[in-house]
């Protein structure tokens, strides 16, 4: 008989604090979903990218909007709006992303063909979080 497994965001697996944002990760059945929340002001390429030494993120995306808006900001200029309710792919090609407007950004993240959720060693001791490429 297979056990079904319960688990809540309030309760995640590892949590990953950042500058404005976190990112609550949950495991269950084999799958690791992610929730991220950035605060207003929040932009990848300062808040998580800058610490690593990079300009855009590299890592693919597929993920539902639950409240909030945030931009995907594509390499070649292109950006799209990420508001509450849409789902959305985002390839593993350069872009940046921010928050847009003064309300917090909520998003879940599922595992796609590429590296969700890889922790990147930034220094921080291992009882504390650490930071998400």
């Amino acid at each position: 008989m297979t056990d079904v497994i319960l688990k809540r965001f309030d309760h995640p697996d590892e949590t990953r604090i950042f500058e404005l944002g976190r990112f609550e990760l949950v495991t269950l059945g084999g799958m690791t979903i992610g929730r991220a929340t950035y605060l207003p002001g929040w932009r990848w390429s300062t808040h998580v990218g800058a610490s690593i030494g990079l300009t855009h993120c590299t890592v693919e995306h597929v993920s539902l909007v639950l409240s909030g808006h945030a931009t995907a900001a594509m390499g070649d200029g292109t950006i799209h709006d990420l508001t509450a309710g849409t789902l959305f792919y985002v390839p593993a090609e350069p872009h940046d992303s921010w928050v847009v407007g003064d309300e917090p950004y909520v998003s879940l993240h599922f595992p796609g063909r590429g590296r969700l959720c890889e922790r990147v060693d930034d220094g921080i001791s291992s009882g504390s979080p650490s930071r998400l490429r």
